[in-house]
């Protein structure tokens, strides 16, 4: 797979570089603020953008709308936000916009190799992918009379684990249950949270947004 990375420190961008290029990807690019990245992004035409959510020249959101511009001008180039804090907002941001074939991961967590290979990979396939550590803060922290409080432990596990970009066979597998019993529980969650079947939107989509909202 072909990779830039858009990050202001250069520590950040050579460090992600080295490890990505001694697990076989191919960077072909750096990037330190965000009009760069996208004359890096037109230029290469990678397969995904790693994109820190906060660049020059207000270290606010620059990465997040550049991470925007690229999926309008270049739909096959994936886009994977990372971030150094939980902002839930942002998670509900991108997802809101279009989820497929993008990644939202903590720094924190990018230092194992394996898990943001894993990442890149899954959302050069199509895939939405939420960093565990995310998913798993933001259902802990829901609020007083959240929707969710409406699923049981196990429910909630599955939810979680859809959050993190699990197919139905990667849910089964992680919890040790059958792909039937999935199936099951993905219909009992997009019940209880009120989500009809419909032929517009994405209820695992939907039921994620639910999580992130609580």
């Amino acid at each position: 797979m072909r990779v830039v990375i858009a990050d202001d420190v250069m520590l950040v961008r050579s460090g992600l570089a080295l490890l990505l290029g001694t697990a076989g990807v191919d960077v072909v690019g750096e990037a330190e603020d965000a009009a760069s990245l996208m004359r890096l992004v037109e230029r290469e035409h990678p397969d995904v953008a790693i994109v820190d959510i906060r660049m020059p020249p207000t270290h606010t959101d620059e990465g997040l709308v550049a991470a925007r511009r690229i999926r309008e001008r270049f739909p096959a180039t994936a886009v994977v936000l990372l971030s150094q804090h939980l902002e839930p907002r942002y998670a509900e941001r991108v997802l809101t916009e279009q989820p497929e074939r993008l990644g939202y991961l903590l720094k924190e967590r990018v230092s194992d190799i394996a898990v943001l290979v894993d990442a890149l990979r899954r959302v050069i396939a199509g895939e939405c992918v939420l960093d565990p550590s995310i998913v798993s803060r933001l259902m802990r922290r829901r609020r007083q009379d959240s929707p969710l409080d409406r699923l049981s432990t196990r429910e909630r596990e599955v939810l979680a684990a859809m959050a993190e970009g699990r197919s139905n066979a990667g849910i089964a597998h992680a919890l040790f249950i059958s792909d039937r019993t999935v199936e099951s529980m993905c219909a009992q969650i997009f019940s209880k949270l009120g989500l009809a079947p419909s032929a517009d939107d994405n209820r695992r989509v939907l039921a994620v947004l639910e999580a992130l909202r609580s």
